[in-house]
């Protein structure tokens, strides 16, 4: 159990620190800022590189609700759920800690503005509603689960579920950026929230009610379609 729980909080750190972190300091960089795109293949290759690297050793889930959509799959122990969680929010805050640091790090840093933080209305990056937010972060954390539990399920090609994985995450992002910032993990969402300005730890309920949410409906559905019985 403790290298399970070292491999989740490391994952989580890496995810946090390699997508927030090219949000926060790369994103917006002029002239060569790498965009909401460059943010996308950022998060989606933080979860392949991750999921090859220590996947063996926990299931790579990096992530509340993937936890929970597994465990509501029966791929996954549900002793081991609140564990899991606990390693994967203190990975995330710590990535966000050394995050905060290098961001001050700036000679003229005065603040970290909304540090990759999740939100609605005005705190959405295109001005989103709660209800926006919501819906998508359900539905997306829904078909996110989808892809976990099919690229993983005994019928799938062997050895290519990272690949399937990071990518479907970076669609997501590509999808979702606009409305919230995509969060599609609680982890995620914690560690950034408790340094960013604005409204990022008040709006932190959503992001865990529609993961969570998403991940159940979506264990649920590939319950319904699997012909493996996995």
């Amino acid at each position: 159990m403790t290298k399970k729980l070292l491999a989740e909080f490391i994952g989580t750190f890496w995810l946090v620190l390699g997508g927030c972190g090219s949000a926060v300091l790369a994103a917006g960089v002029a002239d060569v800022g790498i965009g909401w795109l460059g943010v996308s293949l950022a998060f989606g290759l933080t979860v392949m590189t991750m999921a090859f690297t220590v996947g063996h050793i926990s299931g790579g889930h990096f992530n509340p609700a993937v936890t929970l959509g597994l465990v509501i799959g029966g791929r996954h122990d549900a002793k081991e759920l609140v564990p899991y969680w606990v390693a994967q929010v203190v990975g995330a805050v710590a990535a966000a800690v050394v995050l905060y640091v290098i961001a001050m790090g700036q000679a003229d840093a005065t603040g970290v503005g909304g540090f990759a933080s999740n939100g609605y209305g005005a705190a959405s990056p295109q001005g989103y509603s709660m209800t926006a937010g919501l819906l998508t972060e359900i539905v997306m954390t829904a078909v996110f689960l989808i892809i976990i539990l099919g690229a993983t399920s005994s019928g799938a090609p062997a050895g290519f579920a990272p690949i399937a994985i990071g990518l479907g995450l970076t669609l997501i992002h590509l999808i979702s950026i606009p409305v919230t910032n995509t969060s599609v993990n609680p982890a995620r969402s914690t560690g950034v929230a408790l340094f960013a300005d604005g409204p990022a730890m008040a709006q932190l309920w959503l992001f865990w009610v529609a993961p969570l949410i998403g991940a159940a409906v979506g264990a649920i559905i590939w319950k319904a379609l699997s012909t493996t019985g996995d």
